[in-house]
C-alpha cells in the first residue's frame, strides 16, 4: 500500500512523458535516466535488466540513437490506467515510424508498467511487447526506405546484419 494518490502518478508520468517528447524532439537521450530514481530498474525483456540510472542511461542513449529507435517519431499514449495502491501506472505505447519513402505507416504497441517513487519520479518501468514483430516492422521500414532512397547508413547496416 502506497501513500500516492492515483491523481499524482498521473501527473508524474505526463511530466515524464513531456519530457520524452523532449527527447524525441532533440535526439539527446542523456537525460531520461534522469527520471528514474538512483536505484531505479528498467526491465527489458528482449534487451536485459537496467539497473540503476547509468545502466538505464547507456542502455537508451544506445538504443534511441540507433536504428530502429532512433527513428520512432514518438511514443504516444493508446490507453494509461493506475492502480494507486501499488503505485502503479500501466499504459499502452505506439511505436510509430515515419514514412519510409511510400507512404506506408508502420508502429508497433508495447504495453508499458511503471511503478511511482514520489518527488516525479519512477522506481521501475517494465517493456511488454513482441520482439519478432519489432523486428520485422524494423526490417520491413528499413528495406521499404533503402528502395526509396531514404535509409541512411545506420538502416542499411541494420539490414545487412540482419539479413535484408
Amino acid at each position: 500500500m502506497t501513500s500516492f494518490t492515483a491523481d499524482e502518478i498521473r501527473s508524474a508520468y505526463a511530466s515524464f512523458h513531456r519530457q520524452v517528447e523532449g527527447f524525441v524532439a532533440t535526439g539527446d537521450w542523456t537525460g531520461y535516466a534522469d527520471l528514474f530514481t538512483e536505484d531505479a530498474e528498467y526491465v527489458e525483456h528482449a534487451m536485459g535488466t537496467f539497473r540503476g540510472r547509468e545502466e538505464i542511461r547507456a542502455w537508451s542513449v544506445r538504443t534511441m540513437t540507433t536504428y530502429p529507435g532512433r527513428v520512432m517519431t514518438g511514443f504516444p499514449l493508446a490507453w494509461q490506467v493506475v492502480d494507486a495502491e501499488s503505485a502503479r501506472l500501466v499504459c499502452e505505447v505506439r511505436n510509430p515510424m515515419p514514412d519510409p519513402g511510400d507512404g506506408t505507416m508502420l508502429e508497433e504497441p508495447n504495453i508499458t508498467i511503471m511503478t511511482y517513487a514520489g518527488d516525479g519520479l519512477f522506481s521501475r518501468e517494465e517493456d511488454v511487447y513482441n520482439p519478432l514483430r519489432f523486428h520485422e516492422m524494423s526490417m520491413r521500414w528499413a528495406r521499404i526506405a533503402r528502395d526509396h532512397g531514404r535509409a541512411d547508413d545506420d538502416a542499411l547496416a541494420y539490414l545487412e546484419r540482419f539479413g535484408g
